[in-house]
């Protein structure tokens, strides 16, 4: 049993209770800055100096808390912010911990603030008042909207440390890659006119059909030039998901716009897809005299590979008896990676649970995280 196991409780009700949505839409969006408050002030009473950091979104904060110096040191990282939710969805207050059927229920409590009391008690377990390499938190702003927090980091260059831990749930199993995500609009602007003559405009929606025709086809190309075994969809995708054109059955289509999103592999990069998609969306419409634009809906997260040789992935294989595997869901840590440290991803729970009413965190989970986060401090902070 863990020690401490009722202050652990009370902490993960405590930072559950604490709103932290982030959201796209202006009128969901909220501040994360009473999170980052509540974990400063718990992780300076445990003896962490502590610095908040503004993001460049007004109200997004994160947090840098470091106990010890050195050059080496671990990061053990997390995001504060939840999804939206519909709260009448679920069968338990979202914002209060509820302990039920072996289960503790709750928004965020897998995804992903219940991980930072786990580190609290993982701390608080070992008793060693210095550390012989830093121990760093970190604590990030708006990863479900815009990443906002990670990239802040990574162009501050901060924090820097031998390796990086984040706790996205992945059932305490090292998590060795991830695909990248981007979400681009390609909007068509054509002219319109009376249907009875097509010579009095030029037709979007049709300009459009070649555009799809072409888009498939890339696809095509991409799942042939890039296949990796480690995943379980082992090539990129490329997901036309939302058309809108037109305002009439008798006038000629004068704009049409096509949402996508591209899920990248390991070795592929944003700039590259997005300029060869504008070369041949020109190539298809610019003949027909149809203006073209492409607008960046979401600026995307890069394709994740832990470091060839990852020591640090090799200690969480031999910790938890489990090979490095991959996900399909996008995380920090190429951020992380850009900072030059040895990154995976690891951290209690489910990832079927995120995003999901009724969220909840196995009991089961609690003593096995708090033991595996210590071995891991000890390894990086405490080696004396």
């Amino acid at each position: 049993m863990i020690n401490g196991a009722t202050q652990l409780l009370n902490r993960l009700d405590e930072i559950v209770g604490i709103p932290s949505i982030s959201s796209a839409s202006d009128d969901l969006d909220m501040s994360n800055s009473p999170v980052i408050d509540y974990l400063a002030e718990r992780f300076a009473d445990l003896g962490f100096s502590c610095e908040i950091i503004a993001c460049s979104q007004p109200g997004k904060v994160n947090l840098i808390a470091t106990k010890g110096t050195g050059p080496g040191g671990l990061v053990l990282a997390g995001h504060t912010d939840t999804v939206p939710l519909d709260q009448t969805l679920w069968s338990v207050d979202p914002f209060a911990l509820t302990e039920k059927d072996n289960k503790l229920y709750g928004l965020g409590i897998t995804d992903m603030k219940g991980f930072f009391p786990l580190v609290m008690s993982a701390v608080e377990g070992l008793n060693i008042e210095r550390f012989d390499q830093p121990l760093i938190i970190l604590a990030t702003a708006d990863e479900e909207t815009s990443m906002d927090g990670a990239r802040t980091l990574a162009e501050l260059g901060r924090p820097r440390a031998r390796a990086a831990v984040i706790g996205e749930p992945t059932g305490l199993v090292p998590v060795m890659a991830h695909k990248g995500m981007m979400m681009d609009e390609i909007r068509l602007l054509g002219q319109s006119g009376h249907s009875s003559n097509p010579d009095l405009g030029i037709n979007a929606m049709e300009a459009m059909h070649a555009v799809i025709t072409d888009l498939i086809s890339y696809r095509e190309e991409l799942k042939r030039n890039y296949q990796n075994p480690l995943f379980d969809i082992p090539f990129p995708t490329l997901n036309l998901g939302s058309i809108h054109g037109g305002d009439n059955p008798n006038r000629i289509c004068g704009h049409c716009n096509l949402q996508f999103d591209v899920r990248l592999m390991p070795g592929m990069h944003m700039d590259d897809l997005r300029a060869e998609i504008d070369q041949r969306v020109q190539r298809r419409v610019g003949p027909l005299g149809i203006q073209f634009e492409r607008a960046i809906l979401f600026n995307g997260v890069p394709a994740f590979f832990a470091q060839e040789n990852s020591e640090l992935l090799k200690t969480a294989e031999a910790l938890t008896g489990h090979a490095g595997t991959s996900v399909a869901f996008g995380t920090e840590a190429p951020f992380l990676q850009q900072l030059g440290m040895d990154t995976i991803i690891m951290g209690p729970g489910s990832i079927d649970q995120a995003h999901q009413p009724d969220e909840y965190l196995s009991l089961d989970l609690l003593e096995p995280t708090v033991g595996l986060l210590q071995k891991l401090i000890l390894k990086y902070c405490a080696a004396g």
